[in-house]
């Protein structure tokens, strides 16, 4: 009986949602104009909370630079498109008062807007230190012999003494990733899915925001209507990103999924959401162009020209829907 009910539930929480998102989110775009109406660009991070530091930089920073200028790029390409920013100063999202408070803001934002795409910027770290650091490693090994025992049982017995050094390692992780969030993981159809499970990005370490329960109906039947209506849009946006990247000659990480150890922001958006890590932070080369005009101004158009190759899609998707629609 009660899995008949939690069934129900299911079903009837399944319904409503996909009744909201038809309701907030029209596919019927008229003709000529920019399927995507209301664009959410969210710089990372922000005010108390810094997010990664480089040698001279911090995440919120440079995530913040990169999101303004990203956001005056798509008003002056798609006149006719909506830009809401989550933080325009150096401030948590919504002025909340700590991480959780801010997240919560960002996707709170996101959602009542009835926005039709999420844009997260931040910049990834990895190592010990930005930059590089130093370790002390063995650099030699010294073999010597002392006499052990006594008498008869006297032998001669070698060990061995280590040199240390301490040793410079330079911080070398590099390149771009695009995140998605992880509902369908193990769909064999999503080729251009990154396979290296190493994660430098962003997982919302010291936040205590719950992931989804896939236990729970509501979240069921929220998990679902993500799959069926926001996953492969947002995937397809993540995958232009990540070519434009690499068209440039930006190393490319790939798009990348993950919910075992996810992105709370990604997972509470009911729209097509990606964060993008634009960079190492903690590479003192990629620090160097995240900070510089040149290559704030190359992101940006990167990341244009695959909100470019998305809207198309959307569009020529429109305009056979509407054709379709002419032929009844």
């Amino acid at each position: 009986m009660k899995s008949i009910l939690k069934y129900s539930t299911l079903v009837l929480v399944f319904f409503a949602l996909v009744s909201f998102i038809n309701k907030n989110h029209d596919d019927s775009i008229p003709l000529g104009k920019s399927a995507i109406k209301k664009i959410i660009i969210d710089p990372g991070h922000g005010g108390i909370d810094p997010g990664a530091k480089g040698t001279f930089s911090t995440e919120a920073q440079v995530s913040l630079a990169v999101s303004l200028k990203l956001g005056k790029a798509i008003q002056k390409e798609f006149p006719d498109m909506k830009v809401i920013y989550t933080r325009t100063t150096d401030v948590m999202a919504g002025n909340k008062p700590d991480m959780n408070a801010g997240l919560r803001y960002r996707a709170d934002l996101a959602n009542s807007s009835g926005a039709d795409l999420f844009i997260s910027v931040h910049c990834n770290s990895a190592g010990k230190k930005a930059g590089g650091w130093y370790e002390k490693v063995v650099v030699d090994k010294i073999a010597n012999t002392k006499y052990v025992g006594k008498g008869k049982n006297r032998k001669k017995k070698t060990y061995y003494t280590y040199k240390y050094e301490n040793v410079y390692r330079e911080n070398k992780a590099r390149g771009t990733e695009t995140y998605i969030w992880a509902v369908s993981k193990n769909d064999d159809k999503l080729k251009s899915l990154t396979k290296n499970n190493e994660f430098y990005g962003e997982i919302d370490s010291t936040s205590t925001l719950e992931l989804p329960d896939p236990s729970d109906p509501v979240e069921m039947a929220r998990m679902l209507v993500y799959a069926n209506n926001y996953f492969h849009k947002s995937l397809s946006l993540a995958d232009f990103i990540e070519k434009e990247f690499a068209a440039v000659g930006r190393v490319s990480r790939g798009v990348k999924q993950r919910n075992d150890k996810g992105i709370w922001v990604l997972q509470a958006t009911g729209m097509p959401s990606v964060l993008i890590e634009i960079g190492f932070i903690s590479n003192t080369e990629e620090e160097k162009y995240i900070n510089s005009e040149k290559g704030q101004e190359e992101i940006v158009g990167n990341v244009i020209n695959a909100l470019k190759s998305y809207n198309a899609r959307l569009e020529a998707r429109n305009q056979s829907l509407e054709e379709k629609k002419k032929a009844f």
